[in-house]
């Protein structure tokens, strides 16, 4: 089996599950969603995904937009996710 042929099912699987991300708030996140994350005074992007089978944030790009709107998290496709 090839590493993206695993990765694959390791995505299908994580969805089926309902595997989501949470920020230090409390708030959760979709696989794939991206949100703007303050961690120990620092503050960047970052997008909702697995690794090993485990969800976990990973860092986009340093800082986050300045719309007031933004800081909702945001679907796989960039769009605002409202809750």
């Amino acid at each position: 089996m090839t590493a993206a042929v695993a990765a694959l099912l390791a995505a299908d699987a994580a969805r089926a599950h309902n595997c989501t991300c949470r920020n230090r708030d409390g708030s959760k996140y979709e696989l794939g969603q991206i949100a703007c994350l303050r961690v120990d005074g620092n503050v960047y992007m970052a997008r909702c995904e697995m690794n090993l089978n485990v969800s976990t944030w990973k860092k986009l790009r340093d800082g986050c937009p300045t719309a007031a709107g933004m800081s909702a998290p945001l679907s796989p496709t960039g769009q605002l996710v409202s809750f």
